[in-house]
């Protein structure tokens, strides 16, 4: 009798799942496969290839994968694996709150390449993977020109205060404030172009908008004063910076795969207005699938022409966590990392750090959702290209995703112990 679970079979989208197969013949050889659709109906499929113990037994925390999306040893490898069956798909949770990614896992008893459906499986398991915990309150922000949703912790606080930012997806994205609210932090998706009545284009980043944001949250009486963390993405990440530098709210900041300088829109804040870089579209490349890759299509912040647009991040008061992907084919953010560091050493401050992640690529996400190597992106024709290998990424993004939260309670959560 074929027996195939999956523990737990309804989680938070970044805890692991057991998965054990009991009741095969011995030494069988067996694919197992997961599928799911997205919110649109795109549907992403992954299937690995293994070979039972002598006791008919399968457990993918000790066998490894013989073929298939993967090889060798990776409990989770089915989960990040999956691969939009659309070309340039990119898995985005809208509804965080009501609704699951249900995730169905089948077992066939052979070396199976069809699609899902076509032979009946021997087995089959559903599995839950929620963007939210039960307790958590979502609250809808629309006061003053500040945008987004507030995602609150159960309990009466005060709770480690955040500011989420992602980057030219643009909107409000919500699936990684409400992951971290899930670990009692209350954290702010803050929306900044292509949301509601913000402008549906990005022309300039207006600094006083985030300082809005920053002190409405830091106003509410759940959060833990003095200071809020920025958690940010890609050109999120260069505005992270920027409020790192500028805004006395920032206690510590998370900067993902971003710049150190002002890159294709002015910044401004009050009397101060800094340039972008020039662009050097001449240098943008075409992979082999077509993608675009922007890795060498920004100006250096290194060249003395473009020192006036290099933020000064020895203004910096707290202490700001460099995550990189090696393998990042949109921005050269190693090189901004460490100029960045290299700055703040200048001026004799060791409030920076850099982990640098071999095979990740630009998305780096919370752990086991899918590697995003490229995808349609907003306002252009092609897709664009974030690079990454699929092992090394799911990697950065499980060992990332614990560093991140370590930080935070680190450098927000220490007036606790005086309490």
């Amino acid at each position: 009798m074929f027996q195939l679970t999956a523990t737990p079979a309804s989680a938070l989208a970044d805890e692991p799942v057991h998965i054990r197969v009991t009741g095969l013949p011995p030494l069988q050889t067996v694919t197992l496969m997961a599928s799911m659709k997205d919110e649109k109906g795109n549907l992403y499929q992954s299937r690995a290839f293994y070979r039972a113990s002598k006791a008919g037994e399968l457990d993918l925390k000790q066998a490894p994968a013989l073929g298939g999306h993967y090889v060798g040893v990776h409990p989770m490898g089915l989960f990040w694996s999956l691969k939009p069956e659309k070309a340039f798909e990119r898995q985005i949770k809208k509804d965080v709150m009501n609704s699951p990614f249900w995730i169905t896992l089948e077992l066939y008893d052979s070396v199976y390449l069809q699609k899902s459906g076509e032979v009946q499986p021997r087995a089959s398991q559903v599995v839950q993977r929620w963007f939210s915990s039960p307790q958590t309150q979502r609250v809808q922000v629309q006061e003053g020109r500040v945008r987004g949703a507030l995602f609150l912790p159960p309990g009466a606080g005060p709770f480690p205060g955040l500011i989420d930012l992602f980057g030219g997806i643009g909107g409000l994205v919500e699936y990684r404030a409400s992951l971290l609210a899930a670990h009692g932090f209350a954290v702010l998706a803050l929306a900044y172009f292509a949301y509601a009545d913000l402008p549906k284009q990005l022309q300039e980043v207006d600094l006083e908008y985030f300082e809005e944001a920053a002190n409405l949250l830091l106003a509410h009486p759940k959060i833990q004063k003095p200071g809020i963390g920025v958690i940010s993405v890609s050109k999120g990440a260069e505005i992270g910076l920027a409020m790192a530098c500028y805004l006395k709210e920032v206690a510590a900041t998370v900067c993902i795969n971003g710049c150190n300088a002002i890159f294709e829109f002015p910044l401004k804040y009050r009397d101060l207005v800094i340039t972008p870089i020039p662009s050097l579209p001449e240098r943008m490349e075409f992979n082999i699938m077509g993608a675009l890759c922007l890795r060498h299509y920004k100006g250096n912040p290194r060249d003395a022409l473009n020192q006036h647009s290099v933020l000064p991040i020895e203004k910096a008061q707290g202490p700001i966590l460099f995550i990189i992907g090696e393998d990042d084919e949109c921005f050269n953010s190693r090189e901004y990392a460490e100029q960045a560091l290299d700055q703040l050493r200048r001026h004799g401050r060791s409030s920076g750090r850099m982990l640098l992640y071999p095979g990740a690529g630009h998305l780096i996400e919370p752990p086991y959702l899918p590697l995003c190597y490229a995808s349609w992106s907003r306002g252009l024709f092609c897709p664009l290209l974030w690079g990454g290998d699929p092992v090394g990424h799911a990697a950065a993004q499980e060992h990332a995703w614990g560093e991140i939260q370590k930080f935070f309670r680190q450098h927000l959560v220490q007036s606790r112990s005086t309490l």
